[in-house]
Order: structure tokens, then C-alpha cells, then sequence
């Protein structure tokens, strides 16, 4: 940090373009310098993100998809056992179930929300069939009264992916308080940044929290829901005899600084969420009208956070004017570019080609998210300064005008 920012944070004078503000650097800055003070940083981040979601329980991970990893365990995935997904959203929904021996398999989206339905999850349903894992994709939540009342019928657990969706509603439910059990992000681009990489799993069944601990934390014996640890006496553990594994587990525990920094950024997460989605209603309202610029439907029962702002880009269909093409024309006009939605998994050379299951990772699975893969642009929400946003919409419009 170059010299005098750092008094800069101190004093509360934040840099107007800073990610972090003075709550994280505090935050970060005494996890240093008292490193052997033995504060609870992450159970004190625990405890204030659960309050915050209205649940029971959190656990803090190292990434969103070590959290996964943990759910999947948590919810009993074995080997041969089926997990549905949806085919649109990241591939580590689909590596996690395969670390655990469990097959990925897809469901198609709908075309206007981008999102999984009930309808489409209930036709992949066998007697394989475990799980079934929601992705609120770019921060609106699935249809989840319906996908609960069939995951119920049907004896199935669900696990909600949230890491782009913190602090949107679903029926004026906060997403990620409605599954079994749900896992929010805190990598960089996320609502809530730890730093660079972090997540939480959140509960309210006791069991499935202390299963996901436990998986998580080594397997210690003594974890519990709502603790890290369990307080015992020393001359407990200072004992050759003494035990203390149950469960195997992985080490995916949070850090102190990542906690202290996630800490601070709850503090202010209620006014991160807001500024993305002035922007999101910025981008928004001033493309409107192009039958050929779809953005991503909200339905009337959600809200929408604004990770991305997302549209179904058909200019190729009506002008002949490929993506790409499209992204170059925006970023030489002074755009700072924007994203295409991740490969679908089962197309990535990790996976493409293998079989899990019956199914055979090839082009065609899923055609819906296929055709939205290849069209969907998503445009930052990101800024920090409304007018640097606004700079960027103004080129949009420009170019949306110019066909």
C-alpha cells in the first residue's frame, strides 16, 4: 500500500474507488498485529452472517466451492448417487458432486429467466436420485416453492448455490434461507469480498450444519452446529489417549484476516447490494425496447441483486453481427468490455467426452442453455462510481442506437 493510504483508512478517509473500505482494513490490520490474541474472527463472522440471513447456522469455508463440496457431504451424496444441476452455471457444481462419487446430471434452463425449473428438474428425477442443487444464476433466485414441494415428494435434499445472489428475495425470503441447506462466495468479483477467496454454508437443520462442520473442519469429534469447536478441558486433550477425529474430512476452514475482512464487508453489504442494483435498473431502463437485447427476466415474486446485468444478445439473428463482433465494437467505443456466461460444464475438456452414468458429456444435452451460453452478455455492476457507470451505459445506448 503506497505511503500515507494507509493513514488514509485510519482516519476514515476512504478513497471514493476503494473495494475495501476502513471496517475490512481495520479489521485485517488487528488480526496482525494481535495474531496471538486468540480472537474468534471467524466465529464472530458466523454468528453475525447467520443473524444477517435469519438462520441458525453458518459455517465459514475457504471458497464457495469448498462450501459445496461440504453440502454435498452434509446431505449424504455417496457413490452412484445422482445429483440434478442445472446445466447453465459454473462447472464446480459439477466437480463437487464428482469429488464425492456422485453423478452430475443436467437439467435444461428457461429461456427468458436463465434459470432451472421444477418442471425441468422433475424430468431428470430416477430412483438414483439424491440431491438437487439450485443456482440463484446472477442474483435471482429459482422458482423454489415448486422445486421444494417436488424435492419433498420425492425424499430429496436441495442445496442452493448463492454466490451470486446475497441479499435478493424470492416471495420476500431472503435467497439461500429456503434449501435444505445453501453455499454463498466471497471470491473477489462476488457482492461480499473476503479478500480474494471465502464462502459460508448456511442451515437451519442441525444435523446437515454439523455434518458440513465437521466435513469441512478435519473431522474433529467435538464440532457442533454453531461452534467451531467445543470448549474442553485441557487436561482432556493433553492425554495420549485422547481422540480426536470422527469423520473424514478436509481442512477448508476459514482464515482469521479472511473473516475480519468478510466482517467488515458485512457491515456494508446492505449498500454494496444497493449500488449494484442501481446500476443493474440503470443498465436496464436505458436499453429497453430492443427485441433483440433481452435482459434477463426478474419474475414479479423476486429481486434481483445484480451480479451481472445479463440480456440474451440476438443481433446476430437480425443484423448479422456476431458477439464477439459486438464486444469488439463496445470496447473500441470506449466500453470496458463485458462477459460471456461460462461454458456449459459438460462442453469443458475436463469433462466432454466422459460418462457419468448414462449420460455421455457431449454438445446437445441441454439445447436451451446451450443457445443462451452462446448469446448472453453480461455487463458489469461493479462500479464503484455511479458516473463511471453511467459513462459506460451512455456507450451501450450508443451502439444499441447505431443498428
Amino acid at each position: 500500500m503506497q505511503k500515507g493510504i494507509l493513514e488514509q483508512y485510519l482516519t476514515k478517509k476512504i478513497p471514493s474507488d476503494s473495494k475495501f473500505s476502513y471496517p475490512e482494513v481495520k479489521n485485517a490490520i488487528e488480526v496482525l498485529l494481535n495474531h496471538n490474541s486468540g480472537y474468534p474472527w471467524v466465529n464472530e463472522f458466523e454468528k453475525k452472517f447467520a443473524d444477517k440471513m435469519g438462520m441458525n447456522y453458518a459455517i465459514a469455508c475457504n471458497s464457495g466451492t469448498s462450501g459445496l463440496h461440504a453440502a454435498l457431504y452434509a446431505v449424504g451424496i455417496k457413490e452412484g448417487d445422482e445429483v440434478i444441476i442445472p446445466a447453465l452455471t459454473v462447472i464446480m457444481d459439477a466437480y463437487a458432486v464428482i469429488h464425492h462419487g456422485g453423478i452430475p446430471v443436467f437439467a435444461d434452463v428457461d429461456e427468458d429467466t436463465h434459470l432451472v425449473t421444477a418442471e425441468e428438474i422433475e424430468k431428470k428425477i430416477t430412483p438414483k436420485t439424491k440431491a438437487i442443487i439450485t443456482v440463484a444464476w446472477d442474483g435471482i433466485s429459482c422458482d423454489m416453492d415448486p422445486i421444494m414441494a417436488l424435492a419433498k415428494k420425492n425424499n430429496l435434499k436441495v442445496i442452493d448455490d448463492c454466490a451470486r445472489s446475497i441479499l435478493s428475495t424470492y416471495n420476500n425470503r431472503l435467497v439461500g434461507t429456503i434449501a435444505d441447506i445453501s453455499v454463498f462466495s466471497f471470491e473477489s468479483k462476488k457482492h461480499l469480498s473476503a479478500g480474494g477467496e471465502g464462502g459460508v454454508i448456511v442451515s437451519n437443520d442441525e444435523i446437515l450444519a454439523t455434518n458440513a462442520r465437521k466435513f469441512a473442519g478435519i473431522g474433529y469429534k467435538h464440532m457442533t452446529a454453531d461452534a467451531g469447536r467445543t470448549h474442553l478441558a485441557i487436561s482432556t486433550v493433553q492425554d495420549p489417549n485422547y481422540k480426536r477425529f470422527d469423520t473424514v474430512g478436509v481442512n477448508y476452514r476459514m482464515n482469521d484476516i479472511t473473516a475480519a475482512i468478510a466482517t467488515g464487508q458485512l457491515e456494508r453489504i446492505d449498500e454494496i447490494v444497493s449500488k449494484r442494483q442501481k446500476i443493474g435498473k440503470m443498465f436496464l431502463d436505458a436499453t429497453a425496447g430492443y427485441d433483440w437485447f433481452i435482459p434477463q427476466k426478474i419474475p414479479k415474486n423476486c429481486t434481483h441483486s445484480y451480479y451481472t446485468f445479463s440480456v440474451d444478445y440476438k443481433g446476430f439473428e437480425k443484423f448479422g453481427v456476431r458477439w464477439k463482433e459486438f464486444y469488439d465494437r463496445y470496447q473500441d467505443s470506449g466500453g470496458d468490455g463485458f462477459y460471456a456466461i461460462v461454458a456449459i460444464p459438460y462442453t469443458e475438456p475436463a469433462l466432454l467426452g466422459k460418462t457419468f452414468g448414462s449420460t455421455k458429456c457431449l454438445p446437445g444435452l441441454c439445447p436451451v442453455s446451450e443457445g443462451l451460453q452462446e448469446r448472453v452478455m453480461c455487463f458489469k455492476t461493479n462500479y464503484r462510481d455511479l458516473a463511471e457507470a453511467q459513462q459506460k451505459i451512455d456507450t451501450l445506448v450508443n451502439l444499441l442506437r447505431s443498428f
